[in-house]
């Protein structure tokens, strides 16, 4: 691998991404129930099923904000690059989520591609410039996030951080 690589803003964008998709995991399991409420409040849409779950909550959210920026920062980047990430990571993992209740599947079930596009997509395409990325970059970094994430949950799921292997 070259030097080079590891400093490209794809493979940090890639990293950033991972941590804030990542963050509301860990943080759930360290604070288990505190500052978990619903980012929904419970309320219901107009097809009568929940907004969003109660899988969804503003300590997931704020903390992978938070923890993604301190991790950019440590990086070397800026610290507003890092919660333009987070935000923009959770907002695609919202929208998965809002679309899944619409779909009438359950929280926290599997749906490939839809866990995992949005969440790495989003943040692609509105930070691609930030990060140097071309169109192709974007696409990669998508295609690779998706492999990743469905391998390594799996890996955590067998060792007992995730609830599912998915």
């Amino acid at each position: 691998m070259h030097p080079e690589f590891l400093s490209s803003g794809l493979l940090q964008l890639f990293l950033l991404i991972i941590v804030a998709n990542g963050a509301p995991i860990i943080l759930r399991d360290v604070l288990h129930a505190r500052f978990d409420a619903p980012l929904d409040g419970g309320k219901l849409f107009i097809d009568g099923q929940r907004l969003l779950g109660d899988s969804k909550t503003w300590r997931g959210v704020i903390g992978s904000v938070v923890t993604t920026a301190v991790t950019a920062w440590l990086m070397g980047l800026p610290a507003a690059t890092g919660a333009a990430v987070g935000a923009l990571a959770m907002s695609g993992d919202i929208l998965a989520s809002f679309s899944k209740r619409r779909l009438r599947l359950a929280p926290s079930s599997m749906a490939p591609l839809l866990d995992q596009i949005p969440e790495s997509l989003l943040p692609a395409l509105v930070l691609r410039r930030t990060f140097n990325l071309d169109i192709i970059s974007v696409l990669a970094l998508v295609g690779v996030f998706i492999v990743f994430e469905l391998s390594v949950s799996v890996v955590l799921y067998r060792l007992g951080i995730r609830k599912r292997p998915y």
